[in-house]
C-alpha cells in the first residue's frame, strides 16, 4: 500500500469530508446496518448465489484443465511413446514444455485480469482455446507435432488458475476465500481420480473406433467438454461487482461494501495504481519473493500429481485396474481440501493449515523408501495426494497478505503462481524413469523440498506477525500504510462517515 499523505492532512480531511459524505450517501440506496439481521440476511443470500453460480462452473474448467494436461501422461499407458517414436527425454520434454509458456504469461495475464472489465469473456476464451489445442494434440504425428500443441496450450492455461482465485477475491472477504478457493481447488484433486476414471473407459473402449488409436481419442473427447465449457463460462461467471449483470444494484453495493469493511478500504484501484505501478510494488515487496519461492519449492515436492498413474502402476496391477486405483486417494484429498479450507476461515489461520499437510507427504516419502510392500506403497499415495490440500492455500494466504490495492494483489498473485510453477517444471525431471520403480531418489528431492518450503512458510510467518505487532503498537503505521481515496469510498458504500472509516481501517490486521 501507498502513503498519500501525512497524518495532520487526513485529520483535515476527515474533517472536511464529513459533511460532503452525507450528501452524497443521500443519493444512494442505504444499505442494512452491520451486524443487524436484516445486514447478515442479505449478505448470506448475496454469498449463497455466489456460491451456486459461481463455484459449479470454477470446479467444472479447473477438472477439464487437469485432465487436459495430464492427458499425456495417461495417454503413455496405452500407447503415446511408442506410436510417437518418443525416447524417455523427449517424454520429459513433452510434460515440462508447457511451463515454458505457462510460467511467464502468468504475470501479465493477472495484470490484464485487473485492468479489463470483463474477466467471464477473458476467461471464458482462453478455456475455448486450450480445449482447441488440447483436441489437437490427438492429431499429432511427431514428436515436433505434440511439442508444439503442449507449449501453446500453456498460453491459454495460464489465465485460469490464478485469475479465478483472484476474481473470487473481487466477491469474498477474507473468512469466506479459503473455503470457496479449496472448492475451486478440488477442481484439481477430482480430475486426478475422475480424469482416470474416464480415461479407463476411453481407453478400454475406443482401440481402433474409425480406425484411430484410443489414446487420440481421449485428447479428442476430453478437448470437445473444454470447449463446450469454455462457451458456457463467458455468461456463468461473474464480472466484478461494479459491472456484473446478474446481481442487483443493492447487491453490487453490498459485494463492495463486505470488501470494504474487510481491509478498512474499497477494493478498487485509485488513479495511480496502474497495472505497472501494482507489479512495481509487488517487485518491492520482499514477502512476494519469499512467498513465490516457498511456492516453488512445495510444488516441486508434490510432483509426484504429475505421475500418479506412473507410481500407481508401480503396484503391479494391470492399465485398468491401476486407473481405478489412482481415483481414492484424489476423493480422499478433495474432502480434505474442503475440511480442511473451512476450519482455517473459521480460525483465520493459515501456516498451519497448509504446512501440517506437506509434513504427512514427508511421511508418505519415509514409508515408500522402506518397504516394497504394496499396501504400504498405496497407503503412501494417499499422503501424498493430500499434499496438495495445503498448496491450495498458497494464493489464499498470498490475497490476504497483499489486500490492496487490487492492482498489486493480482500482480503479486501472478508472480507467485509463476515462479511458483517452476516447481513443475523441476518436477517433470524429478521422476526419471531409469530410477523407477521405487523411485528413492526422487522421493528424496521432493522430501528435502517440502522441508525448505516449510522453513520460507515458517519465516512468513513471523514476518506477518511483527507486521502485526508494528500496528498494534503504532497506530501511525496503520493510518500510514492506507489509501485515503480507497478509505473515503468505503465509507460512502457503508453509509458511515470518513472519521468512523478510518478507525475501522485501523482495526485490520493481517492473517498468518
Amino acid at each position: 500500500m501507498i502513503s498519500t499523505s501525512s497524518s495532520n492532512d487526513k485529520a483535515e480531511i476527515v474533517m472536511d469530508e464529513n459533511a460532503k459524505m452525507a450528501m452524497t450517501l443521500a443519493d444512494d440506496d442505504p444499505l442494512p446496518a452491520e451486524g443487524t439481521p436484516e445486514r447478515f440476511h442479505a449478505e448470506r443470500k448475496l454469498v449463497r448465489k455466489l456460491d451456486t453460480r459461481v463455484l459449479p462452473i470454477v470446479v467444472l474448467i479447473y477438472i477439464m484443465n487437469y485432465i487436459d494436461r495430464l492427458a499425456v501422461t495417461t495417454a503413455r499407458l496405452k500407447g503415446l511413446e511408442q506410436d510417437l517414436g518418443l525416447s524417455d527425454l523427449q517424454y520429459n520434454v513433452i510434460l515440462s514444455i508447457l511451463y515454458v509458456s505457462y510460467c511467464p504469461a502468468q504475470i501479465p495475464s493477472n495484470m490484464m485480469l485487473n485492468w479489463i472489465t470483463r474477466p467471464s469473456l477473458y476467461i471464458g476464451v482462453n478455456v475455448v482455446a486450450w480445449g482447441l489445442l488440447s483436441t489437437l494434440t490427438g492429431v499429432t504425428k511427431s514428436y515436433g507435432g505434440i511439442l508444439a500443441t503442449r507449449i501453446l496450450i500453456g498460453i491459454p492455461e495460464c489465465a485460469f488458475y490464478p485469475g479465478t482465485v483472484y476474481l473470487l477475491s473481487r466477491w469474498y472477504t477474507k473468512k469466506e476465500l479459503a473455503f470457496r478457493s479449496a472448492i475451486l481447488y478440488s477442481g484439481l484433486l477430482i480430475s486426478n481420480a475422475f480424469g482416470s476414471l474416464i480415461a479407463a473407459g476411453i481407453l478400454s473402449n475406443m482401440q481402433g473406433t474409425l480406425g484411430i488409436e484410443s489414446w487420440r481419442w481421449l485428447f479428442f473427447i476430453e478437448g470437445a467438454i473444454t470447449m463446450f465449457i469454455g462457451l458456457n463460462t463467458v455468461w456463468l461467471l461473474p464480472n466484478y461487482p461494479v459491472n456484473t449483470r446478474w446481481v442487483s444494484s443493492q447487491e453490487r453495493r453490498l459485494a463492495q461494501a463486505r470488501l470494504a469493511g474487510d481491509a478498512g478500504e474499497a477494493d478498487q484501484d485509485t488513479d495511480c495504481d496502474s497495472p505497472l505501478q501494482g507489479l512495481i510494488m509487488a517487485i518491492k515487496d520482499p514477502k512476494v519473493w519469499i512467498f513465490s519461492v516457498m511456492n516453488t519449492a512445495q510444488l516441486l515436492g508434490l510432483s509426484a500429481i504429475a505421475f500418479f498413474p506412473t507410481l500407481t502402476a508401480t503396484l503391479g496391477f494391470s492399465t485398468s485396474v491401476t486407473l481405478l486405483l489412482v481415483a481414492p486417494p484424489w476423493i480422499l484429498a478433495t474432502i480434505a481440501c474442503c475440511l480442511n479450507a473451512w476450519h482455517a476461515d473459521r480460525t483465520g489461520e493459515r501456516y498451519f493449515h497448509q504446512s501440517m499437510w506437506w509434513w504427512g507427504v514427508c511421511i508418505g516419502f519415509v514409508i515408500s523408501l522402506s518397504t516394497q510392500n504394496t499396501a504400504a506403497r498405496y497407503v503412501s499415495l494417499f499422503l501424498m495426494a493430500c499434499g496438495y490440500v495445503g498448496a491450495s492455500m498458497a494464493l489464499v494466504w498470498v490475497s490476504s497478505t497483499f489486500p490492496r490495492p487490487p492492482a498489486k494483489r493480482a500482480a503479486v498473485m501472478g508472480i507467485v503462481n509463476s515462479i511458483g510453477n517452476l516447481g513443475n517444471l523441476m518436477g517433470s525431471y524429478t521422476w526419471k524413469t531409469e530410477w523407477g520403480p521405487a523411485y528413492h531418489q526422487s522421493m528424496i528431492i521432493c522430501f528435502v523440498s517440502l522441508v525448505f518450503a516449510t522453513v520460507l512458510s515458517s519465516i512468513l510467518r513471523q514476518l506477518i506477525i511483527r507486521d502485526n505487532k508494528k500496528l498494534d503498537a503504532d497506530e501511525k503505521v496503520a493510518l500510514s500504510e492506507l489509501s485515503h481515496t480507497r478509505v473515503k469510498e468505503a465509507a460512502r458504500l457503508e453509509g458511515i462517515t470518513l472519521e468512523q472509516a478510518m478507525q475501522k481501517r485501523k482495526g485490520f490486521r493481517y492473517l498468518y
